[in-house]
């Protein structure tokens, strides 16, 4: 997914979507700026850089929930910023005195809430993005396509988040032995072949190489449920084993067309490429 900025207030806030802990990731110093009421992005900076320091002396675990992601600044260059989760957001704005506190907490909580209604009812996200890829020029086919395997996905993160696997690090770590299995690459490595830096690497996938990660999502949740898997151990193994399962019929339909499923090739612009 393409980095999405929010609005509060007139004053837009850049965020980007975090597949691996399917969380919101806020600029704080946009958030700084609100309020702080400051004019311009350097003196929000400046603000931010004093308390970092202050908040850091007294040891509070705030910085060390931040850390830091590419996104475009004012002169339309990416630049490396400081990015929280609402969570860690919330408590940061205890931390300045500001009449926007309550107002911009409020607005925290709410992008909160709309994203569990989006996990409770699957559709309203699968909207939302059905029009997002349709303003990008994908295909019905792949659209269709990109909406069965989240589908598939969310089926097999219900099943994780009901037999003892906590959302976040440990969804990821499942999803990348799963992806590692059936690609023989990791997320971060397919992600930089295509070039991707933020963006969601299955708004980036081909079609056969969505059909592949959803055959190996299946594979997992089918075999996971087979055994009744829960905790981590027992899920790696399930997880091993669906990748693995995907990675034959992969290696099989190479063998017969000569083509490789797994490519550099994605949706991004030419000139956003930069392919490692």
């Amino acid at each position: 997914m393409q980095p999405q900025p929010a609005i509060f207030e007139e004053h837009e806030i850049r965020r980007v979507y975090d597949e691996a802990t399917e969380m919101w990731l806020f600029s704080v110093i946009d958030i700084v700026q609100v309020l702080t009421q400051s004019q311009d992005y350097q003196t929000a900076r400046k603000y931010w850089k004093v308390l970092k320091g202050r908040l850091d002396k007294e040891g509070s675990q705030l910085v060390t929930n931040c850390y830091q992601l590419k996104m475009t600044a004012d002169d339309g260059k990416q630049r490396l910023t400081d990015v929280a989760t609402a969570e860690t957001l919330l408590r940061l704005v205890q931390s300045v005195p500001s009449p926007k506190a309550e107002p911009i907490k409020l607005w925290l909580a709410k992008v909160g809430y709309e994203r569990m209604q989006e996990m409770a009812d699957p559709a309203r996200s699968l909207d939302r993005a059905r029009e997002t890829w349709q303003k990008h020029g994908r295909s019905e086919k792949w659209i269709q396509q990109r909406m069965t395997g989240q589908e598939t996905r969310n089926k097999l993160t219900d099943y994780w988040a009901n037999h003892d696997i906590k959302q976040g690090e440990e969804f990821a770590i499942l999803t990348n032995i799963i992806h590692q299995e059936w690609a023989e690459v990791d997320v971060r490595e397919h992600k930089a072949m295509k070039g991707l830096q933020t963006q969601n690497l299955r708004d980036h996938m081909s079609e056969a190489e969505l059909i592949f990660t959803a055959l190996a999502e299946l594979s997992t949740r089918q075999i996971a449920e087979s055994v009744d898997a829960t905790g981590m151990g027992e899920n790696e193994s399930a997880a091993k084993t669906g990748g693995g399962i995907a990675r034959k019929a992969r290696q099989e339909l190479e063998g017969k067309t000569g083509k490789k499923v797994v490519s550099a090739e994605s949706y991004l612009p030419t000139s956003q490429r930069k392919i490692k």
